[in-house]
């Protein structure tokens, strides 16, 4: 995903992407958000979360560590914090061909369900979503709520991909080798 360089607004550690999602949302943010987690920041992990907002609804998310898009990306980026938050403010016609990305689109109550894990936060986004966002985008949240089903949680998502716990079980492996050998084990 490319975005021109916003303005850097904000740069901050949080723990928890609530804080962040809250924040752009009340402030009605155009632009995005890099979240860089502790894994990113003290483990040499690899990528960032980019999500890209309208007036503080969110539009896209991609994880440049995995080349996923969408729900996946979120998926990618709901981790433990802490983590580095910047947000970049830009004019909406500068993120107009970045939005046309229909693979990395995601439903605007999703990342504060599956980051923030806040159904409140999340209402309240959607009802600051243009109507048309809501039926264009399938949005599974409304679907679920009508159809009575719900959504697959940031937890569930993380342990269906059996990819990501694969790469956890081999840095704890590493991870533990080399201490085992810093304390001469």
């Amino acid at each position: 995903m490319k975005l021109p360089r916003g303005r850097l607004d904000k740069s901050r550690v949080v723990t928890d992407p609530r804080d962040t999602l809250a924040d752009v949302l009340d402030r009605e943010l155009t632009g995005y958000a890099v979240f860089e987690s502790q894994e990113t920041l003290l483990l040499d992990g690899e990528g960032r979360g980019v999500i890209t907002f309208t007036d503080g609804v969110p539009v896209l998310a991609y994880h440049t560590g995995t080349d996923r898009g969408g729900p996946p990306a979120l998926a990618d980026l709901a981790i433990p914090g802490p983590y580095h938050v910047s947000l970049y403010t830009l004019d909406a016609a500068d993120l107009e061909s970045a939005h046309e990305a229909a693979d990395l689109r995601v439903p605007p109550g999703m990342p504060a369900e599956r980051l923030g894990g806040d159904p409140a936060l999340a209402d309240s986004t959607r009802r600051a979503a243009p109507d048309e966002r809501l039926p264009a985008m399938g949005d599974g949240d409304a679907a679920a709520a009508e159809d009575g089903t719900t959504e697959q949680s940031a937890v569930e998502a993380f342990l269906d991909d059996a990819e990501k716990i694969e790469a956890i079980k081999q840095q704890a492996r590493s991870e533990a080798r080399e201490r085992a050998q810093q304390w001469e084990f």
